[in-house]
């Protein structure tokens, strides 16, 4: 494949006309929709151009069609949208999207009475709208390539998180992104907003209602740390395996700031997610947590950048993927150290462990240091499942497939210990167990 694949003719599906027909069925300020019309501009010469081949060459686009799809009304119940994390607590706050529209926001009301919003970003663009222009675009730039000004032409909400200087969040807060009709577009926009000395914890899921309806997600992350604030931001990718996803996600972290994000990548036909994290400030820090597992023909795709712009800055990133049967994972990271950010220390790793002969796994690391104080490193490993460990495990008495759970999830387990929320490390284990067929 090469990366000028999905060119104009294959996206005439979301041509002038579409554009403009979608646009004129929003209700939305005119700041907005001035955005929407430079973003198509740039998304219409953007989709004439090859995609970058360092990020897109190992990625199949050829069987993707985006006329299949569209932007549709919901029409499922939000009551019965399959979830990996929605019940197994009490949230400060919730937001439900399915089919690109907002089904449902909470919030608790002593949260709100202190300045804290939370919910759907079509609402929120019209009651603070100076809010949002004033960070809208901050992490992820509309022309950086064809999908970013593809999401920004079209976006259909999404949701927002504002939490005020100070301000801390004991409780975790959840959104959900569904997806429910045979050939729905969705492309949700995640805008986090976190003041000086804000503290808040955000866990994100996707999911698709029927197993075997097709969809579409085009989606963006933008995560804001303000200085000495602390954000925990979880994702579950859980789409079915007959929808595409394609997302661009970035944090940036101010002074003395920290953000820790882990992804976990299950679902999707195909994902690819560009991943950027901008330490912008003197001691800003952040974590990056990720776990994939791929079967059948999927690929999942990560593009990480761990980006240091000043001084004392610290980036940590482990990815950890599983792969079996004919599926494949693409990783390509990358430190970047500018020439004023001495005294940095950036790791990032990325381990894989294949079930099967006929997966594989593509794990490119790279630095690029102009600063000469630092301390930067970067690995990654694969390798098979020893098979004198099922022997030995079956020996006891464990069926073949508990004991490759049991060898899976002491491999995870390194990044399981890095996530202090407890029900994410539940949520991730029991994903592991439908992987392996031994959960419900």
């Amino acid at each position: 494949m090469t990366p000028a694949a999905t060119t104009n003719e294959t996206m005439a599906g979301f041509d002038a006309s579409a554009f403009e027909a979608f646009l004129q069925s929003r209700e939305e300020p005119s700041w907005w929709k001035t955005r929407r019309r430079k973003a198509f501009t740039v998304f219409e010469e953007l989709r004439q151009k090859p995609l970058d081949p360092e990020e897109w060459k190992r990625i199949e686009l050829r069987p993707f069609q985006p006329e299949r799809f569209r932007v549709m009304p919901a029409t499922g119940h939000a009551d019965q949208l399959p979830t990996l994390m929605q019940n197994r607590a009490a949230f400060a706050g919730t937001v439900t999207h399915l089919d690109g529209q907002c089904r449902g926001t909470a919030l608790q009301e002593e949260l709100a009475e202190r300045g804290v919003l939370f919910g759907d970003l079509a609402e929120l663009a019209g009651k603070h709208g100076e809010l949002l222009q004033r960070h809208w675009a901050r992490a992820v730039r509309s022309d950086r390539d064809r999908f970013a000004a593809w999401h920004a032409a079209f976006c259909t909400g999404g949701t927002v998180l504002y939490v005020p200087e100070g301000v801390t969040i004991e409780e975790p807060l959840h959104s959900l992104i569904a997806l429910s009709q045979d050939g729905a577009a969705d492309f949700s926009h995640t805008l986090v907003i976190l003041e000086r000395g804000a503290s808040a914890t955000l866990l994100e899921e996707t999911a698709s209602v029927d197993p075997e309806r097709s969809g579409l997600h085009v989606g963006a992350v933008e995560l804001l740390v303000g200085e000495h604030a602390t954000l925990r931001y979880v994702q579950l990718q859980n789409w079915n395996q007959r929808t595409w996803h394609f997302a661009q996600q970035a944090g940036r972290v101010a002074a003395g700031g920290r953000l820790q994000w882990t992804v976990g990548g299950l679902g999707s036909k195909l994902a690819h997610i560009h991943q950027d994290v901008d330490l912008d400030g003197p001691g800003a820090e952040a974590q990056v947590n990720g776990v994939s597992f791929a079967t059948d023909r999927q690929t999942l795709s990560f593009y990480t950048q761990q980006t240091h712009r000043a001084r004392r800055t610290r980036s940590d990133l482990l990815y950890k993927d599983v792969l079996r049967d004919r599926s494949r994972v693409v990783w390509r990271g990358m430190i970047k150290v500018f020439p004023e950010a001495q005294q940095t220390d950036g790791y990032q790793r990325n381990d894989a462990l294949l079930l099967s002969d006929s997966c594989r796994v593509d794990a490119i690391p790279g630095l690029e240091i102009e600063a000469d104080d630092v301390r930067c490193t970067h690995g990654t490993t694969a390798g098979r499942v020893d098979e004198e460990q099922i022997l030995y495990c079956m020996c006891r008495g464990l069926t073949e497939r508990e004991a490759m759970h049991m060898i899976v999830g002491g491999f995870l387990q390194t990044v399981s210990d890095r996530i202090p929320v407890e029900m994410v490390r539940e949520t991730l284990n029991q994903a592991v167990q439908q992987k392996l067929g031994l959960g419900g």
